[in-house]
């Protein structure tokens, strides 16, 4: 069941888009979209001889969404103090909006924005379960196939993202340019590699590459990460199984790595038309992390690193990053920093957040200053995905 949009607030500032808002998509996406070969190892929702829902990936019960817990996947705007009573379903707690194109197009138009480009959840989900790379790209495949009949009658306003898997860079870079035609603006990848590569690594050129030849975004959004990639200085089975608060808060770690990468192996200095986007893992702090780059790439141990200018020069030049909009330090930041290189986020209508964006929103653009308020809370995506502002 989903609420009715008349409780939705409205943004004063015309023009606001948000950068990074999701779906619940249709948790039957994969046994329609992807390819007859790989049917019988789809992705979705199943029931368990209990009744409760479980995520099937490859085939197979998965070891992290089971026992009805997809169920809180859409809770946002839920408290600690909220009691949900019966264990919900996938979607049960749906916001409007957050599973129907036509919802979704009417509640961007009652809060008063001008576009949203949109994410997933249970592709969020599945990469952290899934050894087989061919597979992953089979998944992608089909996602991206859905998020374009999901946006295609929005007149614009509804932005599709592919979903590419560093598995297997070549299957990705090709995907890419298919998906590009049918109508993505770019592209995204998870905060971890299956293959353990980092992100920048040259073997992942190739998709590189065919982002500049296409002239679209890369954008590195956080997921559900195998435990192999989370802190390995504590011992998760001991010490850190179900410690979610801790997980959650330090889940932006993993974008900075990511980030760091394309500065050791020279990535922007190979691919200058190359863009990087930064999603999901805040924004106060990247103006010491650039301080950092630059501090460590002028000293002796800078050495390794193929670039001939600072970290900050290719930052300002080829990188963006998206903010939640309550963050107190981002006015400070884009001072610091540039006003180009910023916008906002929703992260609609995920549980990490309390809900209130549209009114975190309306209070930063009156922080901002006049000229940066305009590219932070709008033009900014725009621009770097190559995108027109509906009318």
């Amino acid at each position: 069941m989903t609420s009715t949009h008349d409780e939705i607030q409205k943004l004063t500032f015309t023009g606001a888009v948000d950068a990074d808002g999701h779906i619940l998509e249709d948790p039957g996406l994969w046994d329609r979209y992807i390819e007859t070969k790989y049917k019988s190892r789809g992705l979705g929702v199943r029931l368990d001889n209990k009744g409760l829902e479980y995520l099937e990936v490859a085939g197979k019960p998965s070891r992290v969404f089971h026992s009805g817990r997809l169920g809180g996947l859409s809770a946002m705007g839920t408290t600690r103090s909220d009691d949900w009573g019966a264990r919900p379903t996938y979607g049960s707690m749906a916001p409007f909006g957050a599973m129907d194109p036509k919802e979704r197009l009417a509640r961007i138009e009652q809060e008063g924005l001008a576009a949203a480009f949109l994410y997933p959840t249970l592709s969020l989900l599945y990469e952290t379960e899934t050894e087989d790379a061919e597979l992953a790209q089979a998944y992608t495949r089909a996602y991206n196939r859905y998020i374009v009949d999901f946006c295609s009658d929005s007149g614009g306003k509804l932005i599709p993202i592919a979903h590419l898997s560093l598995g297997d860079p070549e299957a990705a870079a090709r995907e890419l340019e298919r998906a590009v035609k049918a109508g993505c603006k770019g592209g995204w990848v998870c905060q971890f590699v299956m293959t353990r590569k980092p992100h920048a690594h040259p073997d992942h050129d190739v998709l590189f590459a065919k982002a500049q030849e296409l002239d679209v975004p890369i954008g590195i959004h956080p997921s559900i990460e195998p435990i192999w990639a989370l802190p390995g200085r504590y011992d998760y089975k001991k010490f850190m199984h179900g410690q979610y608060y801790f997980l959650s808060v330090t889940a932006a770690d993993a974008i900075r790595h990511a980030f760091t990468s394309f500065f050791q192996y020279g990535t922007f200095e190979k691919f200058p038309r190359f863009r990087l986007v930064l999603l999901e893992a805040g924004a106060g702090w990247i103006s010491y992390w650039l301080d950092r780059l630059d501090a460590v790439w002028g000293s002796f141990m800078g050495r390794t690193v193929p670039l001939k200018e600072k970290p900050s020069y290719y930052f300002k030049r080829q990188v963006w990053i998206s903010a939640d909009p309550d963050e107190r330090s981002l006015p400070a930041m884009v001072d610091l920093c540039s006003a180009d290189r910023f916008f906002w986020a929703s992260d609609f209508p995920h549980p990490d957040h309390v809900g209130n964006y549209i009114e975190e929103v309306e209070e930063l653009h009156h922080k901002l200053k006049p000229g940066d308020r305009e590219k932070v809370l709008g033009t900014n995506v725009m621009q770097a995905y190559k995108c027109a502002i509906p009318t």
